[in-house]
């Protein structure tokens, strides 16, 4: 994982005290995704591992969720969700933090975990697998 800790302690603690905008890109489509937390939490392994020959995965990463309400994005998704599907892509996010008075747009590179449709939104859990500033 390519994460800069102090970025991304900043970021969690601006959503935290101010929620951020966020964008995820997907497609040459930007869809806002609202209600995002991100939390570092211990993940089903004992110990550091490459999970499916797929991904690499210690025992905590940084997760996040996040709401998208415009449902267009379903169909995209399909090759983006970890699990069966050996062939699945980044999701890229964009977000504007304070960094020492100055604002900073980040780059969120995630993995799709799970996703929870509703008739009006989907909810998405993600990995962040690399943070970049630009």
């Amino acid at each position: 994982m390519s994460v800069d800790a102090d970025l991304l302690e900043t970021l969690m603690s601006q959503n935290e005290n101010h929620p951020l905008n966020f964008t995820l890109k997907l497609n040459n489509l930007s869809f806002q995704l609202i209600s995002v937390s991100i939390t570092n939490s211990p993940i089903p392994v004992n110990e550091p591992t490459t999970r499916g020959g797929v991904y690499f995965s210690d025992t905590f990463a940084y997760k996040m969720k996040g709401v998208v309400e415009d449902l267009s994005i379903v169909p995209l998704l399909t090759k983006k969700m970890l699990g069966p599907n050996t062939e699945f892509g980044e999701l890229i996010i964009t977000t504007q933090i304070d960094d020492k008075g100055k604002p900073v747009t980040l780059e969120i590179f995630t993995n799709l975990t799970n996703s929870v449709q509703t008739p009006n939104s989907i909810e998405l859990s993600m990995i962040i697998v690399k943070l970049n500033s630009i």
